[in-house]
């Protein structure tokens, strides 16, 4: 079934969805089912040993990829650890040569050398998806092995006993308005006469949340996000890693607060706001995945700066990020927001289109011209890289929320400045964006074998 907005947004911690929050999730849920007793008891489990591959072995390391999966096996989850607490976990099971797998009131030591037991392989590199990590149980019966892939904005699909892939259910009930495609939500729309962000709410209503869980389901995401950008906006200094990359956030205000007449001075400000959570982002800080990590700058800094604009009103969180959801939703069915998969399209340009999205709604635009403003949004970052100097989510990741930012208010405007007709249907952006993911070179997909990745030295 498909995705809801509390699915595509979500709160976790940096630096990436894919790498960090998805394998954490992983590492949770693996234990909540040996609780249960599959594929063994948490109870016979007596060593672990786990292995990082494809993408998640390439740059794993820089994304914090180890660290993330100690956290979930020993009980920590992303939308409530403290970011501090995980690298103390780390640090924990280094000096004591122990690890606790947890899942509640249940707990299991474990003797475990985090140099030796977490292994990184980018040279194995599964058929379903490329991020994938295997735990290899020890039990007295033998070894069992458990798979899960992480494809992108924190989802996890487990494999099952037989060795397939078992998609995530969101949901089991039906919703009045389903859809997967950007056909079939614009032809939902127009049969019951309704915008993008009313059919969104009403499917979540269907999902069991009533009216005032829902607004404050939403506001609760905003108030993270805007938070992000004001840590972001006050710290200084450098992000953590080899490359020293200073932040800039701190300064920027700084020197925006002397420009107040400058004619760039509103897309400089959004800029500001996506550069601010890139860096908390980069820094392993709190962050609401949207629909990824890597690009979680770019829906906030596109709805403060709706919020900045004439007409915003109590009603413009929700329907921004109502309809924001809706096309994250059509990604999520239909293609990937996974860097490893599809490169950097599938991250940066699908928030793009999603903020486009956002903006076109709390702007008046017809759903047409709302999904025209997405795909305006995704049809200018085809064939973008996803090459982190160093494997971290610094360069050129940062400066990438803010140049999606600002693109994704001008694609929005494009739109409303027109009818919504569009010569390329959204769909079709969406098929060629996946057509383009597919042939491209891996080195070229989160691998940080080439691109930037290569022209710049981590040193």
């Amino acid at each position: 079934m498909s995705a809801g907005v509390f699915d595509i947004f979500t709160v976790g911690v940096g630096p990436s969805s894919s790498h960090t929050v998805g394998p954490m999730r992983a590492a949770g849920l693996l234990v909540d089912d040996l609780v249960a007793g599959s594929p063994v008891a948490l109870a016979d489990v007596v060593s672990l040993r786990i292995e990082l591959l494809g993408s998640l072995g390439a740059t794993g390391l820089g994304h914090g990829t180890n660290t993330a999966v100690l956290a979930g096996l020993e009980g920590a989850r992303p939308e409530t650890v403290q970011p501090a607490a995980i690298a103390a976990i780390l640090a924990r099971a280094q000096e004591t040569g122990v690890i606790r797998l947890t899942s509640g009131t249940h707990q299991q030591p474990l003797a475990f050398d985090p140099a030796r037991d977490v292994v990184f392989n980018p040279r194995e590199c599964l058929p379903f998806h490329p991020n994938a990590l295997r735990f290899h149980l020890g039990t007295a019966r033998g070894e069992f092995a458990r798979t899960f892939y992480s494809i992108g904005g924190g989802f996890i699909v487990p494999e099952d006993a037989s060795g397939h892939p078992v998609p995530p259910v969101t949901t089991t009930v039906a919703l009045p308005y389903a859809f997967r495609t950007g056909t079939e939500l614009l032809e939902q729309c127009a049969a019951a006469g309704i915008s993008i962000a009313e059919l969104m709410f009403r499917d979540e209503l269907a999902r069991g949340r009533t009216h005032d869980e829902i607004l404050a389901g939403l506001a609760n995401l905003w108030s993270v996000m805007d938070g992000c950008i004001e840590t972001g906006c006050r710290t200084e200094g450098y992000l953590p890693g080899p490359l020293k990359v200073r932040r800039r956030a701190a300064l920027m205000l700084r020197l925006l607060k002397h420009r107040l007449d400058s004619p760039w001075g509103s897309l400089d400000w959004v800029s500001l706001w996506a550069l601010a959570v890139g860096e908390e982002n980069a820094a392993g800080g709190r962050v609401v995945t949207a629909p990824t990590n890597g690009a979680a700058g770019i829906v906030p800094a596109v709805l403060k700066h709706a919020l900045a604009s004439p007409g915003a009103d109590g009603h413009t969180v929700a329907d921004f990020l109502l309809a924001a959801a809706a096309l994250g939703v059509v990604y999520q069915a239909t293609a990937s927001i996974s860097g490893a998969e599809v490169g950097c399209q599938g991250e940066i340009g699908v928030a793009c289109s999603m903020a486009a999205a956002g903006l076109a709604q709390v702007l008046g635009g017809s759903p047409q011209q709302v999904v025209n403003a997405a795909e305006i949004g995704m049809e200018h970052h085809l064939g973008l890289t996803c090459d982190p100097v160093g494997g971290l989510v610094q360069i050129p990741c940062i400066e990438r929320n803010a140049i999606g930012a600002t693109t994704a208010i001008t694609a929005a405007h494009l739109a409303l400045a027109g009818d919504g007709r569009q010569a390329v249907s959204l769909d079709e952006v969406i098929a060629t964006m996946m057509a383009t993911g597919r042939d491209m070179a891996a080195q070229y997909k989160e691998t940080s074998e080439g691109g930037l990745a290569l022209s710049v030295v981590a040193c």
